[in-house]
């Protein structure tokens, strides 16, 4: 009776835990290499980062991302996390008067972390929101900024799943193209 069990064990073992993943990575590979390796942006032969996770950009002359909830470091992928405070924490509400500064009406999510504190991300408001300090930090004209934030605004996905977005590494090697 042992025989037989043991038997099944190894076979699902190699099945499941060798045979699918390899499958499964050849596929993806074959069929989205571009995902299957990482989802990488390149500028000059060289990787800036991946277009799935948000990277800190804190220079007035960036675009910058949603707050990150990563606690060693922000947008530190190996502790993603959301904070896991509620609308009724007072850190939160520390936090996020903390970071509107001088009391402006600014865009949620220019306030507040993602549920994973790696979004890269961000509405087209907060985009909106920043191209006059971008703009001055790169004596750069308002509207070329402007208009380089609306050809990065992503649309729903299928037209009806998820918000706008703009994802703010590719819109920040844009940027960085202009000069």
């Amino acid at each position: 009776m042992l025989r037989p069990l043991l038997s099944l064990l190894l076979g699902f073992t190699l099945l499941l835990g060798v045979v699918v993943p390899l499958g499964v990575t050849a596929v993806a590979g074959l069929t989205m290499p571009e995902r299957a390796g990482g989802s990488l942006i390149r500028r000059e032969g060289q990787v800036v980062g991946s277009w799935l996770i948000g990277q800190n950009f804190e220079e007035p002359r960036w675009f910058q991302g949603r707050p990150s909830a990563t606690s060693a470091a922000p947008y530190d992928a190996a502790s993603s996390a959301a904070s896991q405070l509620g609308p009724t924490s007072a850190a939160l509400l520390a936090a996020v008067t903390e970071r509107v500064a001088g009391g402006l009406e600014v865009p949620a999510d220019a306030v507040t972390s993602s549920g994973s504190g790696l979004d890269p991300h961000v509405s087209p408001e907060n985009a909106r929101a920043q191209i006059a300090r971008v703009a001055a930090a790169r004596n750069l004209a308002p509207e070329s900024v402007a208009a380089l934030v609306e050809q990065h605004v992503e649309t729903r996905e299928f037209g009806l799943l998820g918000e706008p977005r703009v994802n703010v590494l590719r819109l920040n090697v844009a940027l960085e193209a202009l000069r």
